[in-house]
């Protein structure tokens, strides 16, 4: 049966992006490649959508942040771009989390956020298990969808 509008007035989109991890170099590259079905921000029914990379350590301190570029009105953007953070050796990756968030560009308000996910030691779920994948095959990019969740739980 199709899921019906509650639900899909829900759900904010899916995200698809890939970790790899080299701990001889202390390197984690992370390749935002694609979302879909991003919930729709904007009155006219399409978003600008574009990807923030926020890297925090375990005082909850954001050590990096970055961003890729803004997709002009698409509800289903790809992206494909690749940010690496280094300066993490083994011991630093069980105590950092990694948010990663779509937002939708507003060049007249602020920039609203649509989803996130939360990946790290701290994470849960399926970002849990994306991360503890890497951690177990270093060197290898592994690319996972995530669902995106709610932003405004700041615990």
């Amino acid at each position: 049966p199709p899921p019906d509008d509650k639900e899909a007035e829900k759900s904010l989109g899916d995200i698809c992006f890939s970790l790899r991890y080299v701990p001889t170099a202390g390197k984690l590259t992370v390749v935002i490649l694609e979302a879909k079905n991003l919930k729709k921000m904007d009155v006219g029914g399409l978003s600008d959508p574009y990807v923030k990379l926020e890297m925090f350590g375990e005082d909850r301190k954001r050590l990096k942040k970055k961003k890729t570029n803004i997709k002009r009105k698409t509800l289903n953007p790809y992206f494909n771009e690749s940010f690496v953070f280094d300066k993490l050796p083994l011991h630093k990756m069980k105590k950092v989390s990694l948010m990663i968030t779509v937002m939708d560009y507003d060049k007249l308000g602020s920039n609203d956020a649509i989803g996130r996910c939360l990946l790290g030691c701290n994470g849960t779920g399926a970002e849990l298990r994306h991360w503890m994948d890497m951690l177990a095959s270093p060197r290898r990019p592994i690319a996972q969808w995530h669902t995106l969740g709610p932003v405004e739980e700041e615990g």
